[in-house]
């Protein structure tokens, strides 16, 4: 057989160097890489400053035109309500609030049905600026324009208070989109009398909002619109601000989404922003929308920052953009403005480029010098290796070499010679912590054992009875543990009990073992349940330096008549299963051992024939998965339920389910807690199967006396 091929040796020194020149790489491409991340939002945080104020300023100037208009509308109001029995000056009023205010189309006060009977059922005075400037007065309202069924006076009535109108098309042309300020109009009353609306033109609103700022680059195009020469010469939208920072556009949607201003027209009224964004993958628009029309303010974060983040708007598809929106006062409008990302990266990734450069550089020349100065700095490390290599042979007396210079190398050495001198003494050690280890897991699984024992282990434990099932199963988290369980029958009675001690392992499986021991020595001299509890705590609670208690659970069942008595001392209720499954309703009692003198209570039930008591530690209830989710008594509850309805409410069968039920839902987590059930299921009988069985029990009791 050949020989096995020796490695190929490969330089420490030479892969030294490269590991430095590999951190190196590592450390000053994350250093440059936050640097770049910094400048970037050093870039975007200034950007951001920079299109805020152009907003507020863009908001500023919409606020103040909607002032103009609301207050000039407001002040109109008590001049009308004092005329109101001059209905002849009301068209001269509208007028004046027209010619005073240039931001005021239109201006008309539309009464209720038949305010001036003199007048007809309709009556609207009303004035228009038209487009040579003049002002026309004239009366509006018949049959063909029913004023009075429309939907914004009917809400305007009902809401009987100023607010602004969601907007509409000039019913004259069609074409001017306009937007109202309704003042509710009151008689000397305080009966509301009429509506005074004051038209804007959201095209004035677009003169303030954008302002007259175009490219001279007829070549220029973008996803918001076309602005070519055509759209500058009509003037219909007006909103381009080309400069070094890329495009930014600007638009206002009302408390629906639709948009009130626009740089393209064709979207003013006609478009709404979530039937836009519904066209889209991304929900980030939708999102920002939503916080548009809620009335909040800011620009869209990823982690709820103050670093905003790009998003792709439902019109542009091809380049990421940034967002910033605002509320306007007293309206249920907001102002937004998109900005392209392309631009405001353009430094960032300019400075990364410079970067990248830089670090290739560095790290050339870092590769040449370190091979030379590692490879020299090394070279002592290979007469140690090869003494090293004998120590670890097992030859701890091997003779190591001899270093001059005081450094790493040469702690290096020392540590192998101290190594030497504590091998054997630490393989002694070894062996003695081994056995002395498995000699406590021997112990340990003696102590199982023998806590095991002093269990009820035979089932069924009374195969003689035929009124009488009982099973049992405890399973300790630990090799010892601090549940129990017990029962037993004398005088046709049948005493049993379950309990958890506090705490787990070796103290916990002696209070166990204290407490089954005192349960059978008090319950033989008492059936009362408060008086063996009481037995208990006593006995518990002197000499308990430890603080341990037990929570228990005590019972008497005649088996005669079905009668039983029991007492809860802070242990988990109980089910009772019978046709139904139901929860035994139990006083609060303390636990044993906590405190001595305390009384207990005993409460009384009657169990019916083939009821079924299932008692349980909170190892069952509590018992947790690897997401820290408990089973909970409703599970418990809903798996009896469905074992009574399937006929497997034997305590065996039920138990057994419990238990599958409880491995498969904790998996692959570690037990937490001791798990203990207990199931009990009377199953008297009436008539003569009774009486047959009193008789078999007779001839059973003779025989055996015999």
């Amino acid at each position: 057989m050949s020989e096995k091929k020796k490695p190929k040796f490969r330089s420490f020194s030479k892969r030294l160097a490269r590991w430095i020149a590999f951190a190196q790489l590592i450390v000053m491409v994350i250093v440059s890489y936050w640097i770049f991340l910094l400048a970037k939002s050093i870039v975007l945080m200034e950007e951001a400053s920079l299109h805020k104020s152009s907003l507020l300023s863009a908001k500023s100037s919409v606020g103040r035109a909607l002032t103009e208009v609301s207050t000039a509308t407001r002040n109109r109001a008590n001049e009308i309500q004092e005329n109101l029995s001059q209905p002849d000056k009301l068209a001269d009023i509208m007028g004046k609030v027209v010619a005073q205010n240039p931001m005021i189309r239109s201006c008309g006060v539309s009464f209720v049905d038949g305010y001036y009977p003199q007048k007809g059922r309709w009556f609207c005075p009303y004035a228009v600026r038209g487009e040579d400037g003049k002002i026309e007065r004239r009366i509006i309202g018949s049959a063909s324009h029913d004023y009075l069924k429309a939907e914004w006076f009917t809400e305007a009535l009902t809401a009987d208070s100023s607010y602004w109108s969601k907007p509409f098309f000039d019913g004259t042309d069609s074409i001017t989109p306009l937007v109202s300020y309704m003042v509710p109009i009151h008689d000397k009353q305080g009966r509301t009398v009429a509506i005074l609306g004051a038209d804007l033109s959201l095209n004035r609103i677009l003169d303030r909002f954008f302002g007259p700022i175009y490219s001279d680059n007829d070549s220029v195009k973008m996803k918001f619109g076309d602005y070519s020469k055509k759209a500058k010469e009509d003037n219909d939208f007006s909103f381009v601000n080309l400069d070094w920072r890329g495009v930014t556009r600007k638009f206002i949607i009302d408390e629906d989404g639709m948009f009130i201003a626009h740089p393209d027209k064709q979207y003013i009224i006609r478009k709404n922003y979530f039937d836009l964004a519904k066209t889209t993958n991304d929900t980030i628009d939708d999102y920002v929308g939503r916080q548009m029309v809620a009335g909040k303010r800011g620009a869209y974060s990823k982690k709820k920052s103050d670093i905003i983040s790009p998003f792709k708007l439902f019109d542009s598809p091809f380049w990421s953009v940034y967002m910033f929106y605002e509320p306007i006062e007293h309206t249920t409008w907001s102002i937004a403005s998109v900005v392209p990302t392309m631009m405001v990266d353009l430094i960032a990734n300019g400075l990364g480029v410079i970067m990248i450069v830089l670090i290739a550089l560095a790290l050339l020349v870092t590769r040449i010098a370190g091979r030379v100065i590692i490879r020299r700095a090394t070279k002592p490390l290979s007469h140690l290796a090869a003494s090293a290599n004998e120590v670890a042979k097992g030859n701890f007396s091997a003779p190591l070499p001899v270093i001059k210079h005081n450094d790493e190398i040469r702690q290096l050495r020392d540590s192998f010679d101290s190594m030497q001198h504590s091998l054997t003494h630490y393989v002694d050690e070894l062996k003695s912590t081994t056995a002395s280890k498995a000699a406590i897991e021997n112990e340990l699984k003696i102590a199982h054992d023998i806590q095991m024992s002093m269990l009820p282990k035979t089932f069924p434990p009374y195969p003689e009875r035929d009124d009488i099932d009982i099973y049992g199963f405890l399973k300790p988290a630990k090799d010892v543990g601090g549940d129990l369980f017990d029962f037993y029958i004398h005088n046709e009675k049948l005493f049993f009990c379950i309990g958890d001690v506090s705490g787990k392992g070796v103290p916990a499986s002696l209070v166990m073992a204290v407490t089954r021991s005192l349960f059978r020595n008090i319950s033989a001299h008492t059936s009362e349940p408060e008086q063996i509890a009481y037995t208990l705590n006593e006995a518990l609670t002197e000499g308990n330096e430890t603080a341990m208690f037990v929570t228990a659970f005590i019972g008497v069942l005649d088996l005669a008549t079905g009668h039983m008595s029991f007492c809860n001392a802070g242990h988990n209720n109980p089910l009772i299963i019978g046709h139904e499954v139901s929860m035994l309703d139990c006083n609060p009692n303390l636990p044993l051992g906590v405190m001595d003198g305390v009384t207990f209570e005993k409460q009384e039930m009657v169990v019916e024939p083939q009821t079924t008591i299932f008692l349980y530690t909170d190892g069952l209830n509590e018992a947790e998965n690897i997401r820290h989710d408990q089973f909970d008594i409703e599970r418990v509850m809903d798996l009896a339920t469905s074992l009574v309805k399937e006929g497997q409410d034997q305590p065996t069968t039920m138990i057994q389910k419990m238990t599958e039920a409880v491995h498969v839902f904790v998996g692959e987590a570690e037990q937490s807690d001791d798990l203990t059930m207990l199931a009990i299921k009377y199953l008297k009988e009436s008539g003569v199967r009774s009486q047959e069985t009193g008789d078999r029990r007779l001839e059973t009791g003779v025989r055996s006396k015999e």
